[in-house]
């Protein structure tokens, strides 16, 4: 390996080292301040349908702790619903809601959150999250305890929650689809989806979300994609640009991921999406600009590309829609989970659709207009 490939590698390992060192300082801190708030939440005494994927390694302790905090909470009307192989966190959502259960808890990563979003969405009923994935990133943006589940319970049982926005990713190009499938943190086509399909599974489970950048290193030098991007902004204009061509084409409601923060601007309640579009020349150095962009982002939380970048780019835009039409049919993903490769996508957004129960509760817009605190 030349020299200059391992200088640039050993100083990304060091600056990932001290971002790391800094997040866990600052993860103690809020945890602290959790514990105190959590203290003063009040109980609620309904019908709670807890989706659990029994896949995670946890998952039996899990279900079995859940009972036992239930138990001492008082908390008598509750159901277990597993995920299965041809049933997953969508199905099991609305058999939860035809049961009567008035908060549905997913109980795993950010697969099974998602796909009982995707269900949730626009019902009305308040959502919980128990964390035990790998990633869990959308628990992270939400301040849900990802290490305490007897917190991560307190929140998904107690009174308080956001309304948050649902992505969604249309496969346009699929006449079976029925629906969108939604995200609630990064959609994407590319390079995201090819790292995310090479990710060994295995390793995930060993180093967590750090084995995304070995799946990463196996697709640095693949082929660039191209096709015509048309975004439409919430004032109504639309963008079109054709014969792109890039690395990714991400849409974030979420923008933040463990150490990094690869979209600053993006609000999981404002109705817009935010899309990135990265591009990357001259090999390694190209990747190590890159790099390079995020921790610019990450530092100054503030979107676009570092100023001292000369092979990488990141251009950011907000909207409410987006349609690609891509040259050839390229991998897909929402969240993390694959949908395969396909060549006509369409990012969308339902506003404020999703109910979820936090520790941070913040005054709600009603349809009148007037801040309102949100009880659910």
């Amino acid at each position: 390996m030349p020299l200059a490939a391992i200088i640039t590698i050993a100083v990304i390992a060091g600056l990932i080292a001290a971002i790391i060192i800094v997040a866990i300082a600052l993860r103690a801190r809020r945890r602290a301040r959790l514990s105190a708030k959590l203290v003063k939440r009040n109980d609620d005494q309904v019908h709670y349908a807890f989706i659990v994927n029994p896949s995670k390694p946890q998952a039996k302790q899990r279900k079995e702790h859940i009972r036992e905090f239930c138990k001492a909470k008082g908390l008598t009307e509750i159901e277990f619903i597993d995920t299965q192989l041809d049933k997953d966190g969508r199905a099991c959502a609305f058999e939860a809601l035809d049961h009567g259960a008035d908060v549905v808890v997913a109980v795993g990563g950010d697969g099974t959150v998602r796909t009982v979003a995707s269900a949730m969405a626009g019902t009305g009923r308040a959502m919980g999250i128990i964390p035990i994935g790998t990633g869990n990133l959308f628990a992270r943006n939400m301040g849900i305890p990802v290490d305490d589940i007897d917190a991560a319970l307190t929140v998904a049982t107690s009174h308080g929650s956001r309304r948050v926005d649902v992505g969604r990713l249309a496969l346009l190009d699929d006449p079976t689809a029925d629906h969108g499938h939604a995200f609630l943190i990064i959609a994407g086509v590319g390079f995201d989806a090819a790292m995310i399909d090479d990710t060994d599974p295995k390793l995930k489970k060993n180093i967590s979300w750090l084995a995304y950048f070995v799946g990463g290193v196996k697709n640095l030098f693949a082929p660039k994609y191209r096709g015509d991007v048309t975004i439409t902004t919430a004032n109504g204009s639309t963008h079109r640009r054709r014969n792109l061509a890039f690395r990714t084409f991400m849409a974030g409601n979420c923008g933040q991921i463990p150490v990094f923060s690869l979209m600053p601007d993006a609000s999981y309640d404002d109705g817009i999406l935010d899309f990135e579009i990265i591009d990357t020349s001259g090999g390694i150095i190209g990747w190590a600009n890159l790099f390079g962009d995020v921790v610019h982002q990450t530092i100054t939380g503030k979107a676009g590309s570092s100023p001292l970048s000369t092979n990488s780019t990141i251009d950011q835009i907000q909207g409410v829609s987006a349609e690609i039409t891509l040259e050839k049919p390229v991998l897909a993903q929402v969240d993390g989970d694959m949908l395969g490769r396909t060549s006509h996508i369409r990012f969308s957004v339902d506003r404020c659709a999703l109910c979820v129960r936090v520790p941070e509760v913040a005054p709600d817009m009603s349809a009148t207009g007037v801040m309102e605190p949100i009880r659910i």
